[in-house]
């Protein structure tokens, strides 16, 4: 298996592998809607191909998972130069077998090669089987993000 840079030909097949990741991320409570965001994903891994900052797991006839990274374009000035790991899919067929820690690794060194300093990803708090991957990778909790719906306050606006 050869982890290389698409071709804009597999824009269409790196976009159907991100519903199945937007989909199967669901069940860990993503608000991602996979279908209809098709469209817009495969315009922003079209970027990512000829801004190189997508690779792929190729086989003979199909693409295994891909990983979707680019430096962390913030306004804020920072003691560390950032990559962000936006993306990182593989089909459930080739889990399990390294793939995963093979790509993020081939991420992470074009992300050194930039000038990077630091890595940072997220993942959903519920995916445990990803929060460990990641802490197998050497990633640690670094922020957390809070979520609430508003209708769930117990107090009235009146009291």
């Amino acid at each position: 298996m050869e982890i290389e840079a698409p071709t804009m030909d597999d824009a269409d097949r790196l976009a159907e592998l991100w519903v199945d990741l937007a989909r199967s991320q669901r069940a860990h409570g993503s608000h991602l809607l996979a279908e209809p965001n098709r469209e817009t994903v495969r315009e922003g891994l079209a970027r990512a191909i000829v801004t190189q900052n997508v690779l792929v797991a190729r086989t003979d006839d199909d693409l295994a998972g891909f990983v979707e990274f680019a430096p962390e374009t913030d306004s804020y000035r920072q003691d560390v130069a950032r990559g962000v790991i936006e993306n990182i899919y593989v089909r459930p067929s080739h889990r399990d077998t390294g793939l995963g820690a093979d790509l993020l690794a081939a991420a992470e060194a074009r992300l050194l090669d930039a000038g990077i300093d630091r890595v940072t990803l997220e993942v959903l708090a519920d995916n445990e089987a990803a929060r460990r991957f990641y802490a197998r990778q050497g990633y640690e909790p670094h922020r957390v993000e809070l979520e609430k719906a508003p209708e769930s306050d117990t107090h009235s606006k009146e009291d």
